[in-house]
């Protein structure tokens, strides 16, 4: 299902700023020998991830889910001069070959990988996240959220990829288990009443979910 028209998406993507060198070796490289090519970030998403995290200013960001390393380099962008980003992956082959391209990044020093199970590995991090990315299996959402959520400080975001899962959770006849776990994040966070949440029609769907500060609830 193709959700964004493609003269539409090239139209966006010439009129954005241009992918920087590694950025671009990344995604022709992951286009043309990885299988699961699709779950890339690509430029137009990945120039957004850049620019909320530079709006954002965090010190502290937690990825799940690096695949081949796109997204954190965009993420990366925004960090503060002590500033780190921590990001999960569960397959060995993926996050060795991210690695070999956050070394070869001036965020090398800046960006820790961690390779295995997320629900296992987060809750050793012992962080207070100001950004966090959740781009990994659709069916753990709803327990990545819960991890993380108590760690990310006031006015802290979440950003959750894939929410439209390729249209498939607009269908309310899905019955895959990837469209069935985005659905059922989509409809926890709708029904959260702690937290600010808008839907971006970017790409596959972007949710940007804030935790509100104490003063917005006087």
């Amino acid at each position: 299902m193709d959700l964004i028209l493609p003269d539409v998406q090239s139209y966006a993507e010439n009129y954005s700023s241009e992918e920087d060198k590694l950025l671009k070796e990344i995604n022709d490289y992951t286009v043309n020998h990885h299988a699961e090519s699709v779950m890339l970030s690509g430029h137009l998403q990945g120039k957004v991830l850049e620019m909320i995290s530079c709006m954002i200013r965090p010190k502290r960001i937690l990825e799940i889910g690096t695949f081949t390393g796109y997204s954190a380099l965009c993420l990366a962008k925004g960090l503060t001069a002590d500033g780190q980003l921590h990001t999960i992956e569960l397959r060995e082959d993926d996050a060795a070959l991210a690695r070999r391209y956050f070394d070869r990044s001036v965020y090398a020093n800046k960006i820790i990988s961690h390779t295995g199970n997320a629900i296992e590995i987060i809750p050793s991090l012992l962080q207070t996240w100001d950004l966090v990315f959740i781009d990994a299996d659709k069916p753990g959402y709803i327990d990545y959220f819960n991890l993380v959520f108590p760690q990310i400080r006031e006015n802290g975001f979440i950003l959750a990829d894939n929410i439209f899962f390729h249209g498939q959770a607009l269908d309310e006849n899905a019955k895959k288990k990837n469209a069935l776990g985005i659905k059922a994040f989509n409809e926890f966070i709708k029904n959260r009443k702690d937290i600010e949440k808008v839907v971006l029609t970017i790409r596959d769907g972007l949710y940007l979910i804030r935790k509100p500060g104490k003063e917005n609830h006087a």
